[in-house]
């Protein structure tokens, strides 16, 4: 069965409607400031570890993640899905970064502990990082749900991005943070039902035949090498990754620190089991010998039926629609207390002016899905996980060695620029097709084997640097 067959039937317009309906009925009618801000219900009390590790867990479980992780299960087997899986524990090092972060300095956000400790400028350079992550992360997920929808650049395409991004805004517009987790608690609920339902679908096939790996010949030698590569690659990156992040950043501080990091260790949990099942997809793929086009995600779904194909649909839906919630939120909070430097209680002006902030990511985080009409080639959604997580290489150690006194603005600097520089000749080697970076770095093997060079060294390069500038005093002024 076609995709035009399936649009003609309208069938994903109505897991469509049915699923804005569910997230509708679950979002409170209004936040106030602290709900819209900080989570809290109108009473005034914190999501407990259980919602709040849910809702942490279902904004990284986003289509794009998704999606990666059955690709990456295609290309080498097993492992792909565990390494893409290995990303979670990036939960874990910003929740005990956070706890002693808030425990021992009484910080409320990271940008808060930025212009403390490094200054002002270092903390608007760092919001800037943000607003590239945000922007990242609406683009590649509205692209994955909306493929379900028609090919990319169909009116299919086009209208299930804009109705999924409309209905997200709405939602979130009335409850901001609140809609968000409260949302996530159902998105969870189904991503779990779904997961159990593709699992009793694809795993008996895929275990009957044989899971693939070096052992049965399914899996070759170079392509449990280069899973292998990726693996340290997310290990590495994720020293890194979740700081750069305000969809998990943000969450770090809505509830006391002990809870928090215990939400966080099961939201590790709960991201790593739905990405490693879900993953299942490119192993089915794999023993099928089925062309991963224009992924897993849609390719599987279409070799097998209807029902499955309406069954990933709700999966891409429920993993996208959390996501880009939670980005709305943290654009509110980014526009109208991050970047102002805004300290006390939230208020209402504050309120209205992140508002204005989620119709702005709203409109300029769909932009980059415009690129198909300028080279007839949509942005690769893998590239917005790797090369991003390569230019933030450098707040490895100036939050993990934030705790060294004599560290300052230097030391930020020194750490920050190798990475952003790195980042930006990877994206343009991306973009070009044209080297930019030397063959001789590579370690391990694969596509991913320059990257996972880069980050090695570009961390051991960022954290003596660091350290460094903590050891020289610039001239007054310089920084």
């Amino acid at each position: 069965m076609s995709w035009t067959t399936i649009a003609l039937l309208g069938l994903p317009w109505v897991i469509l409607a049915g699923y804005g309906i569910a997230v509708l009925l679950s979002t409170p009618r209004r936040a106030g400031p602290t709900g819209f801000f900080g989570g809290r219900s109108r009473a005034g009390d914190m999501p407990g570890i259980i919602l709040l590790g849910a809702s942490a867990a279902i904004s990284w479980v986003m289509a794009k993640s998704v999606n990666n992780a059955m690709n990456l299960a295609a290309d080498f087997g097993w492992i792909g899905g565990v390494a893409y899986g290995a990303y979670w524990l990036a939960f874990i090092v910003v929740g005990i970064t956070v706890y002693f972060m808030r425990t021992r300095g009484g910080f409320t956000s990271l940008s808060a502990f930025l212009k403390t400790k490094y200054g002002a400028r270092a903390a608007r350079l760092f919001l800037l990082v943000i607003a590239i992550r945000l922007i990242n992360e609406v683009w590649s997920n509205t692209k994955i749900a909306a493929l379900y929808f028609g090919v990319e650049g169909s009116s299919g395409y086009w209208i299930a991005a804009v109705v999924l991004t409309g209905l997200t805004l709405y939602y979130s517009l009335k409850g901001g943070l609140r809609s968000s987790i409260l949302t996530d608690g159902l998105q969870m609920v189904l991503l779990l039902f779904l997961l159990v339902v593709t699992l009793g679908v694809l795993a008996p096939d895929v275990l009957q035949i044989g899971i693939p790996s070096a052992a049965n010949g399914a899996v070759t030698p170079a392509m449990q090498a280069g899973g292998l590569t990726f693996l340290v690659l997310a290990l590495v990156q994720t020293l890194s990754y979740g700081f750069h992040d305000p969809v998990m950043t943000d969450r770090a501080f809505v509830n006391a620190p002990a809870k928090m990091v215990a939400s966080f260790v099961l939201a590790a949990l709960l991201g790593g089991v739905l990405i490693v099942g879900f993953s299942t997809a490119g192993l089915y793929a794999l023993v099928h010998d089925i062309a991963p086009q224009p992924s897993v995600a849609v390719a599987v779904p279409l070799a097998i039926g209807l029902g499955m194909t309406l069954l990933f649909n709700a999966v891409m839906l429920a993993s996208a629609g959390s996501t880009l919630d939670s980005v709305m939120t943290s654009s509110a909070k980014f526009a109208a207390r991050d970047w102002p430097h805004a300290e006390g209680p939230p208020t209402v002006y504050q309120q209205a002016r992140g508002r204005r902030a989620m119709w702005a990511i709203a409109v300029l985080g769909n932009l980059p899905l415009l690129s198909i009409y300028i080279d007839g080639v949509g942005p690769a959604v893998i590239a917005a996980t790797t090369i991003s997580g390569t230019a933030i290489m450098g707040l490895a150690p100036i939050f993990l060695l934030g705790w060294i006194k004599k560290a300052g603005r230097l030391s930020f600097h020194l750490a920050l620029w190798p990475g952003v520089i790195i980042g930006v000749l990877l994206a343009l080697e991306d973009i070009l097709h044209l080297p930019t970076i030397p063959a001789f770095v590579g370690l391990g093997e694969g596509r991913y084997a320059e990257t996972l060079g880069i980050n090695v060294y570009g961390v051991i390069l960022c954290s003596v640097l660091f350290v460094a500038g903590a050891f020289i005093r610039p001239r007054r002024g310089l920084l």
